[in-house]
């Protein structure tokens, strides 16, 4: 797949980021990895994301990196594209990216590196290098770490025609609004916010329909139902499930830092296909958060 393709891909559709499967020792779990993705794969997302930041990126290793990005592809062949999460310092980064690449992905989110602050111009060099080795897209990720500017990514995508994507994690609205005026149609545009569908509508009027849904993971059905009701504009759906199950699952995904990742994984243990436990720091939901959230998930109805 061509970067161009990848941008279309990006253009349209919900996408979402499987989990990765992880055994009671914390090691990787191939299997269930494999069932997860044969699972969700037939609910019509556009394009899954393996090993993105629901997948805990930030705490795989460079040795089962490349396995895991593999298992996805070879699993989801002909029948869902596959996009990788890269990120990290510089170097790694570029290693995972050319492993992506290796193993048959269509493309790399290229998620922050784990510096408190940097500049411009070093943020620059950083997206820069990485898309110089490698040939297929990168949508790039701006988080407050990596916070990229205007001019920056306009600088960027001259120099690199790969550099197809861009997905904000931040929910600054003037910075948005600057950069799609700047870009245009130059980018495919993605709205990467936790729990993106609470911030959907207003994205969708900024230019940017698509977004990743995290709780695809073990709600694809209510999911998808929440994506057509934005994409069609039906705001009594959307209000309905905002006022039913969102807005109450993010008091539970609130409650401590980084359950915004471990709420995902309690869900789809809820709802049979368990993930195993987060690795640390991350820590997994109490039984008392778990009740809470299997009464919401319950409240849905089958999926």
């Amino acid at each position: 797949m061509n970067p161009q393709e990848l941008k279309s891909i990006m253009g349209s559709g919900l996408l979402s980021f499987p989990l990765t499967d992880f055994d009671a020792n914390g090691d990787f779990n191939k299997s269930s990895y494999e069932k997860r993705l044969e699972w969700l794969a037939p609910y019509g997302a556009s394009a899954l994301f393996a090993a993105g930041g629901t997948g805990e990126f930030f705490s795989l290793t460079g040795d089962e990196y490349p396995g895991i990005i593999k298992t996805a592809v070879d699993t989801c062949r002909g029948v869902v594209p596959i996009i990788a999460g890269a990120g990290g310092p510089t170097r790694f980064a570029i290693q995972c990216a050319q492993a992506a690449e290796k193993a048959g992905a269509h493309g790399i989110l290229l998620l922050p590196h784990y510096l408190t602050e940097a500049g411009q111009e070093g943020l620059a060099a950083h997206v820069e290098a990485v898309c110089k080795s490698v040939k297929f897209g990168v949508i790039v990720y701006n988080r407050a770490s990596s916070r990229l500017k205007p001019d920056t990514l306009a600088g960027l995508a001259e120099r690199n025609p790969n550099l197809v994507g861009f997905k904000d994690g931040i929910g600054d609205i003037e910075a948005m609004v600057a950069i799609y005026q700047k870009m245009g149609d130059r980018f495919a545009y993605l709205g990467g916010l936790p729990t993106a569908e609470v911030y959907a509508a207003a994205y969708k009027a900024m230019g940017t329909p698509v977004y990743s849904s995290a709780v695809f993971n073990f709600i694809p059905k209510t999911a998808v139902q929440f994506y057509e009701a934005v994409r069609d504009d039906d705001m009594a759906t959307q209000h309905r499930l905002l006022k039913n199950f969102f807005m109450p699952y993010l008091e539970l995904r609130n409650l401590t830092p980084g359950y915004a990742v471990s709420i995902v994984k309690a869900g789809a243990k809820i709802v049979g296909h368990d993930a195993g436990p987060v690795r640390a720091p991350l820590t997994d939901l109490k039984p008392a958060e778990m009740e809470k959230l299997k009464a919401l998930i319950d409240a849905l109805g089958p999926q």
